[in-house]
């Protein structure tokens, strides 16, 4: 099943209003797709001044067998866009499945 994981990086003074986009746009998508699980994660320490983050989309599979298909990235995409005053850069989107179970 297809996961996401996006990373970017945001300035440290920006990180708390960042946080609260995330976590509400996330909640967001949960609700359109109950199957979606989703995770932020920060790299531990800084670099003049920015942060690099994580967020983790994968799918439940008792919900869901087909993971995130390209029509909800598509979704995430759009309720991200929250956060492009945060950003120092583009949100980096890689696509990863399990290659054994």
């Amino acid at each position: 099943m297809p996961e996401l994981f996006i990373y970017y990086r945001l300035t440290s003074a920006e990180a708390p209003a960042a946080q609260c986009a995330v976590e509400a746009f996330q909640a967001g998508l949960r609700a359109l797709y109950p199957w979606l699980k989703t995770r932020l994660l920060c790299r531990p320490q800084t670099t003049d001044g920015q942060e690099t983050w994580m967020e983790i989309y994968s799918a439940d599979p008792a919900m869901n067998t087909t993971g995130v298909t390209p029509d909800v990235a598509a979704q995430i995409e759009s309720q991200a866009r929250v956060l492009l005053p945060y950003l120092q850069g583009a949100r980096h989107v890689e696509i990863f499945q399990a290659c054994a179970s």
